[in-house]
């Protein structure tokens, strides 16, 4: 099983990083707009489900399996893929707060998409909530 980690400093308060994230249904505005151009939540039974659709036209569901305010962690699962665990922590650091995006994922040969992806939705989350802060 493919597992992929990327992290990044954010010179914004961990508290203000963490609310743009723990807004699922706001990823194309709140949290990495350009990356993502649309976040829709979808009705049905069970956990919630978003439905995002990525700038490169890549649309994936998404089940939202906890929202961990204490921890300041997010946990979701794609649904189209045969196996996939993400996890977004925030964490405190010096001037700001440090994110990791972890993804453990099958088939292995997704991770060559995935993990450019998760370092250019960081890459676009630095840029706008610095921005966002200034």
């Amino acid at each position: 099983m493919a597992s992929i980690h990327h992290d990044i400093f954010i010179a914004a308060a961990p508290e203000a990083i963490w609310r743009a994230v723990r807004a699922v249904d706001r990823l194309h505005d709140l949290l990495v707009p350009g990356f993502v151009t649309a976040t829709e939540m979808l009705d049905g039974e069970g956990a919630p489900v978003r439905r995002v659709t990525f700038a490169n036209g890549h649309v994936v569901d998404e089940a939202i399996v906890s929202v961990d305010d204490g921890r300041r962690r997010l946990v979701w699962t794609v649904k189209q893929f045969e196996h996939h665990n993400g996890v977004l922590t925030v964490m405190e650091a010096e001037g700001g707060a440090r994110v990791g995006w972890t993804a453990d994922l099958l088939p292995d040969a997704l991770a060559a998409t995935v993990s450019p992806m998760m370092a250019q939705g960081l890459a676009i989350m630095k840029a706008h909530l610095e921005g966002a802060e200034a």
